[in-house]
Formats: structure tokens, sequence, C-alpha cells
């Protein structure tokens, strides 16, 4: 099988016809009216009508520290896994909101700081991608960093912005476990997560 490197079609191939912004607060949303171009067909859509939700760009990093063969990862309560039958209370990366013209690399440095209180000096970028293309234009930009953990956890966040997160420090031999006992359910950490299982077989 080929693999796919370009695009069938780009932004030429896609005619808005109307856009509204019927929401505005911590997110936005917009009411799009557009038609775009069909495969193998010389006619576009019709005219559709998409609820598109409009969110600032984000950036996750994973801690890891091959000298104490430890991972960190934190836990919070989500509302939008408010009805999850596992528990709101999610497993991520640290993760944040890029603020302003901030880069997602000074980003990540602060939130590191602010959920764990670990420094950061080496980034790797991982991957960039749309966490929910089908609703909404957020890009999350992925990042692993290797850092001093400390040797246990703690409570970490900022009271002004409601936050009480829990940091874990785990051991390298959980990952496998954790990576099949159904607790992490958001696609940032499992990617991440798999990146680190691949980063351990290189040692």
């Amino acid at each position: 099988m080929d693999i796919i490197l370009k695009a069938s079609f780009d932004s030429n191939d896609l005619r808005i016809e109307n856009r509204e912004l019927v929401f505005h607060g911590f997110i936005q949303v917009e009411k799009v009216s557009l038609r775009h171009r069909l495969f193998e067909q010389n006619h576009e859509t019709p005219t559709l009508t998409r609820e598109l939700v409009r969110r600032k760009q984000a950036a996750g990093v994973l801690l890891y520290d091959d000298r104490q063969q430890s991972f960190a990862l934190i836990e919070q309560f989500r509302i939008g896994a408010m009805d999850d039958p596992h528990s709101p209370w999610q497993l991520e990366i640290i993760a944040g909101v890029l603020d302003g013209d901030e880069s997602p690399a000074c980003c990540i440095r602060r939130e590191s700081l602010e959920e764990s209180g670990c420094e950061i000096s080496t980034l790797e970028h991982l991957f960039s991608f749309y966490p929910s293309a089908g609703a909404c234009d957020e890009i999350f930009h992925l990042y692993s960093a290797p850092v001093d953990l400390p040797m246990q956890g703690g409570i970490f966040g900022l009271e002004e912005e409601g936050e009480n997160i829990k940091l874990h420090i785990i051991p390298y031999d959980k990952l496998n476990t954790l990576l099949h006992n159904q607790r992490l359910r958001n696609a940032p950490v499992i990617m991440a997560l798999q990146w680190l299982k691949q980063h351990l077989l290189t040692q």
C-alpha cells in the first residue's frame, strides 16, 4: 500500500459561504456554512452547516528520568470526562494552552514548573496534531523531556485558576500495565507513553 505523502485536496478546494460566532468564552463556537470538493466527482457538496469549536493551541510534555527509571504523570478533574465510567479524574501528561504569542516550548517549561516543580532544559518534539479535527481546531504540540524527577509526587497547580493537580512518579516497570489497564483515556498521554516504550527499547 502506498503511503499518502500529499493531501488529495487543499484549502482552495473549500468554499466558506458564511461563518457566525455563536458563543464566546474560554472556548469559542462558530457556525460555519461551507461547500467542498468531492473525491472523483466534478461537483461540490451542497451547502453544509457545521459547528466549529475554536481553542487556543496547546502543548504537553512527558517528563522522564532514565537515572531514576521513572516518569511523571499528573491527575486532575476534567469536565469532559465527568460521565466517564472509570473516573472524571484523568491521568495526563503535563500540558497547557499557549498564552498569547508564547511558543510551545515556553508554554511547556512554564507548565512543568506549575504542575510538577521540575525545570526543563532539553526538549524533544514528538508530534503536532489535531486531537479532534471533526469538531475542533485545536492543535496540540507533544514533547518529551529528560529531567531529574523528585523521588515522590505531590500536589501542584495554581489555586487562582482552580487547579488541584496530583503529581505521580511512576516506575518504568509499571509502563506496560498502565498502557493496558484502561486507566489512560486521552490521546496525548497514550502517544507519549508509546514513545517512552520505544525509547526504553533503545537503552
